[in-house]
């Protein structure tokens, strides 16, 4: 499968997790990384100046029509849902929460879905609620791949065991071989 984009979305204990996943990606990874994680809406997000300490790829926060590019990470600005539109480029509204939050995982990974197809490696990871579910079932809906964190690694295991229980999850992996998974799955090792 030729992947064109990997899709994370988590939340609690989410930094830490994606620090570990990010830490084994070379800057010549070979397609965008597109992360959506619950944030705190007051103030500037400063997830994207974090992961960068942990990546040795460009991170860098969503903008109103960027369209992503390979070896580059993407993070979801705080209190927008992030959008996918049919050219690949990103869009950012504040329509109301979904699943209570601002990005919405399961606005992100339905309109990502519907761009990519099966193209697109989704991830779910650690995260206190299931958003995510429904974004899920549409990347299996649009013959994408979705990986979940072994909810026995999460430090929060609601969001990827209510992913799990969607039965449109293709691989479970403890959060020490995600990173290897996506690596073999994009024919990188």
């Amino acid at each position: 499968m030729d992947y064109q984009a990997v899709l994370i979305g988590c939340s609690a204990g989410g930094v830490n997790a994606l620090q570990i996943i990010f830490q084994s990606f070379l800057e010549d990874f070979p397609i965008p990384i597109i992360v959506v994680s619950h944030q705190n809406i007051h103030g500037k997000s400063f997830l994207a100046d974090v992961l960068n300490y942990s990546s040795t790829l460009d991170v860098c926060e969503c903008e109103e029509k960027t369209v992503p590019m390979a070896n580059h990470i993407y993070t979801a600005p705080a209190n927008y849902h992030l959008l996918i539109e049919n050219n690949g480029s990103f869009s950012l509204n504040i329509d109301p929460k979904v699943s209570f939050c601002r990005p919405s995982i399961d606005v992100t990974f339905e309109t990502a879905a519907e761009y990519y197809g099966q193209a697109l490696l989704a991830v779910i990871l650690t995260g206190a609620n299931s958003d995510g579910s429904n974004g899920v079932r549409a990347v299996k809906a649009f013959g994408g791949t979705v990986i979940a964190q072994e909810p026995l690694t999460a430090e929060v295991a609601t969001m990827p065991e209510s992913a799990i229980q969607t039965g449109c999850v293709d691989y479970i992996y403890p959060l020490n071989d995600i990173a290897g998974k996506i690596l073999e799955l994009i024919n990188k090792v």
